[in-house]
C-alpha cells in the first residue's frame, strides 16, 4: 500500500483532533506543583505543572483566573480541573485549566462539588421551588454573627433604605465545628418564632474552610424546609456555597441581601410621587371630559326648552298615526273593494268583447254553411232524387218502375219512374 504524504500542519490538527474527542481527556482533575508561573498583562495565567517525573504546559485564562482566591506562585502545590488539548502553532499539548484550588483545601472542594451535585440531581435547586421575596416586610431575620462586619453592613443598608422595618438578629456561629449546627438551629428557631417575614443567612468572605459551613447538608435541609423566604449572603460575589443554590435568592454580599430584602425609600417615594402625578392627571383629564360633556348637555335645547322634548315626541306620535291610519283593516277592505269592482268591469268588458268576437265568427260560419246547404239550392227551383235513401246522381243508377223521393223546398214527392232518357253528354266537351 502506497502511504500517504501530511502536511504537518494536517498531522497537528488530526492529533487535536483525537484528542479534543477523547472524553476522558475533557474533564481531568490532577495535582501538582506549580513552576514558571507568568501572570500575563492581559489577566491571563501561563505557568507549567509538575510532579518528580513529568511536566505539562498549563494555561488559565483570565475569566476563570479572577474567580480564584490566592495569589498562584513556583512551588505551590495545587489541585486543578480542566481539558487537555493541542496548541496548534507550535504543536504542544498543554492543559486549559477551569478551576484551580491549593492543595491542602482541595478535598473539601471535591466534597462540596460531590454534594452540589447530588442535591442538583434530587432537585433541591429548582427554581420552580423558590419564593418570592415579601417587598414590604414589617420585620427582617438575620442569621450571623452578632459581631461581624456582615451584620453591621445589613443593619446600616436596611436602616437607610426602609427604617419601617424590624431587624432581629439570630446570632449564631459562622465558622468552625460547631457553626454547621448553630447556623442549622437559628433557622428552625426564626421560623418556631414566626416574627419575620424576610431571613438572611450569611457572613463575610473567607477561604473555602472559613465558608465550609455553608455547605454542610443541615443548613442545607434547614434553608429548604424553612418556610419563611430566606436570601443567601455568604462571602464575596466570587464565593459560592451550597446555601446559596438552595435559598430562594442569592446575593452576592450581605449588603446587597440587604438591598433585595427592602425597598429603597428615596425609590418608594419617587415611585409614589410618579404615580401621585399620573393618578392627578387621569383625574383632571377625567374631570375635563366630564365638564365638557356636562356643558354641552346644559347648553342643549332640551334643557332650554324642554317642550321642544314634546314636540318631537308628537310629531313622532302624528307620523305613527299616519302609518296606522294606513295599516287599518277597514283601509284595507275598501282598498281590496275597489280592486275587486275594477277586476269586475275588466271582466265584464272582456267577456262582452269575447261574446261579440264569438258571435261574429257563427255568423261568418253560418254564411258558409248557407252556401253550401241543398235547401238553399232547391229554394231556387232543384230537387234531390233518392233511391232507398241513396241520392241519385246518374240516370244508370235507376230502373224504370223505381219509386224515388224527391226533395224539394217545402217538402217530398213520392213518385215512380216511367221512362229513362239519357241525355248525349258530348255537348258538354265541345
Amino acid at each position: 500500500m502506497e502511504r500517504k504524504i501530511v502536511t504537518v500542519t494536517a498531522l497537528t490538527r488530526y492529533l487535536k483532533y483525537k484528542i479534543d474527542r477523547d472524553e476522558q481527556l475533557q474533564d481531568i482533575l490532577l495535582r501538582a506543583e506549580i513552576s514558571n508561573f507568568k501572570h500575563h498583562s492581559r489577566g491571563h495565567f501561563y505557568f507549567t505543572l509538575k510532579d518528580e517525573s513529568a511536566q505539562i504546559s498549563a494555561v488559565m485564562f483570565m475569566r476563570d483566573a479572577e474567580k480564584i482566591l490566592f495569589q498562584p506562585k513556583d512551588g505551590m502545590k495545587v489541585l486543578v480541573e480542566g481539558s487537555v488539548s493541542v496548541y496548534e502553532p507550535y504543536g504542544n499539548y498543554q492543559l486549559y485549566v477551569r478551576k484551580m484550588t491549593e492543595d491542602g483545601v482541595g478535598e473539601l472542594y471535591l466534597q462540596y462539588e460531590k454534594r452540589k451535585r447530588d442535591l442538583e440531581e434530587a432537585g433541591w435547586f429548582d427554581p420552580a421551588r423558590k419564593r418570592p421575596i415579601p417587598m414590604f416586610p414589617k420585620a427582617i431575620g438575620v442569621v450571623t454573627s452578632p459581631t461581624g462586619a456582615a451584620v453591621r453592613d445589613i443593619i446600616r443598608v436596611i436602616s437607610r433604605r426602609y427604617p419601617l422595618t424590624k431587624i432581629i438578629v439570630y446570632p449564631a456561629l459562622v465558622q468552625g465545628e460547631q457553626a454547621k449546627d448553630s447556623i442549622a438551629s437559628q433557622i428552625h428557631a426564626a421560623n418556631q418564632d414566626g416574627l419575620v417575614d424576610t431571613l438572611i443567612v450569611g457572613r463575610g468572605g473567607g477561604s473555602i474552610e472559613d465558608l465550609w459551613a455553608f455547605n454542610e447538608l443541615v443548613v442545607a435541609e434547614a434553608i429548604r424546609n424553612s418556610s419563611i423566604p430566606v436570601i443567601s449572603a455568604v462571602g464575596h460575589e466570587i464565593d459560592f456555597t451550597i446555601a446559596d443554590f438552595v435559598a430562594d435568592v442569592r446575593a452576592a454580599t450581605p449588603s446587597q441581601a440587604a438591598e433585595i430584602a427592602v425597598v429603597d425609600r428615596v425609590t418608594l417615594f419617587e415611585r409614589t410621587q410618579s404615580a401621585s402625578s399620573k393618578l392627578r392627571l387621569q383625574i383632571q383629564h377625567l374631570l375635563d371630559r366630564r365638564t365638557k360633556q356636562l356643558m354641552t348637555l346644559t347648553s342643549s335645547r332640551v334643557l332650554r326648552d324642554p317642550r321642544s322634548m314634546f314636540t318631537n315626541a308628537h310629531m313622532k306620535t302624528d307620523q305613527w298615526t299616519e302609518r296606522l291610519l294606513t295599516q287599518h283593516p277597514k283601509k284595507r277592505i275598501d282598498l281590496d273593494h275597489e280592486k275587486c269592482s275594477s277586476l269586475e268591469a275588466r271582466l265584464s268588458r272582456s267577456m262582452q268583447q269575447q261574446l261579440d268576437r264569438s258571435k261574429r265568427l257563427t255568423l261568418h260560419v253560418f254564411d258558409k254553411l248557407e252556401l253550401v246547404n241543398p235547401l238553399g239550392i232547391m229554394k231556387r227551383g232543384f230537387a234531390l232524387a233518392t233511391k232507398e235513401e241513396h241520392i241519385v246522381t246518374h240516370v244508370s243508377e235507376v230502373q224504370v218502375g223505381d219509386t224515388l223521393s224527391v226533395r224539394v223546398q217545402d217538402g217530398q214527392i213520392e213518385t215512380q219512374v216511367l221512362a229513362i232518357h239519357k241525355e248525349d253528354s258530348s255537348w258538354k266537351t265541345n
